[in-house]
């Protein structure tokens, strides 16, 4: 595929804005996260729509939009998983998630602009319904990856929302707002 593996530590937005799309995640109230995951479900819709040429890369070494929008569908399936379990299991350990890996897998390239930005939208509103269900006293619940970051139930919401923030960026060029 060409791409470089991300091995950047990301947990750092948790801290401050990201230069790069304009988001920060210490802005959203806890009460706007559920609405923010759906509006940014529709904000992927539109780019999918609207982004010509969604299969091509704009370099061989950059994903194209689908190949992110693919990305970001399986993101918020994963979130959702991992929201469900933080809220049902005391500190669980996140199973390695290897994102080059299911883009290569999953063939990325190949799969229907259309369903996928179809599924990418029911995924943001699955991941919308998780976190509208989270109880006051389940935000600080824990969670740990494998690397040693820790989670709250509330900042991995976080955290989670910009990946899909910043991807749209990526594609659509246009900060959040």
């Amino acid at each position: 595929m060409n791409i470089a593996p991300d091995t950047k530590d990301w947990t750092w937005v948790l801290d401050t804005a990201c230069a790069e799309c304009g988001f920060d995640t210490r802005q959203p109230s806890r009460a706007d996260l559920a609405p923010l995951a759906d509006r940014v479900g529709d904000e992927w819709l539109s780019a999918m729509r609207s982004v010509p040429s969604v299969t091509e890369r704009p370099e061989p070494t950059v994903w194209s939009p689908l190949e992110y929008a693919c990305h970001v569908r399986d993101v918020f399936a994963l979130a959702t998983y991992r929201v469900a379990l933080m809220t049902s299991v005391d500190d669980p350990l996140f199973e390695n998630w290897d994102q080059d890996a299911t883009a290569i897998d999953a063939d990325y390239p190949s799969q229907d602009p259309a369903l996928v930005a179809s599924e990418l939208v029911q995924r943001a509103a699955e991941f919308s319904v998780a976190l509208s269900g989270v109880t006051d006293d389940e935000w600080k619940r824990p969670g740990r990856r494998g690397d040693g970051a820790v989670f709250t139930v509330e900042s991995f919401a976080r955290y989670l929302l910009h990946d899909p923030i910043h991807h749209l960026t990526d594609v659509t060029r246009r900060r959040w707002a």
